[in-house]
């Protein structure tokens, strides 16, 4: 006990907080901000190099082997020109496509059709187990 009251007499009366200055912290943060800003290079990806092929020519196809489905721009599924619901469309097109096996299913849709519908129909195509698809667009206005 004696030791302890000894070095009782070294311990300080006020113990003052330690701080640490933050006024320039914000400066010291938009200036690094500002620094890596100007030093990074950014690099644009490009995608992959791609080289697609072209079309040497276009061959018509006979009517017989095309079967045109078209979606409207609500969604609406047509065969034949007439509205099916999205089940029908697997079990019509497994039906032709058993008949004809080289047929190419031509799929045409409004431009204001939502990818949501040619999504599900091509679900639909695989379903009917049908291998040639072809899209179909306007061509372009020429100059």
């Amino acid at each position: 006990m004696r030791w302890r009251s000894r070095f009782d007499r070294f311990r300080r009366i006020n113990a003052r907080e330690v701080q640490i200055p933050t006024a320039s912290m914000a400066d010291i943060a938009f200036l690094l901000m500002i620094f890596f800003l100007t030093s990074t290079v950014l690099r644009i990806d490009l995608g992959l190099p791609v080289d697609l092929p072209r079309a040497q020519s276009v061959m018509r196809q006979p009517r017989e082997l095309i079967a045109h489905v078209w979606i409207d721009a609500a969604g609406r599924p047509m065969i034949n020109d007439l509205y099916v619901s999205y089940d029908e469309v697997a079990l019509i097109l497994a039906d032709k496509l058993r008949r004809n096996p080289a047929l190419v299913v031509a799929v045409n849709s409004d431009r204001r059709t939502p990818y949501t519908y040619v999504h599900r129909l091509l679900g639909e195509l695989k379903k009917a187990e049908a291998v040639r698809i072809s899209f179909t667009a306007e061509p372009r206005p020429g100059p």
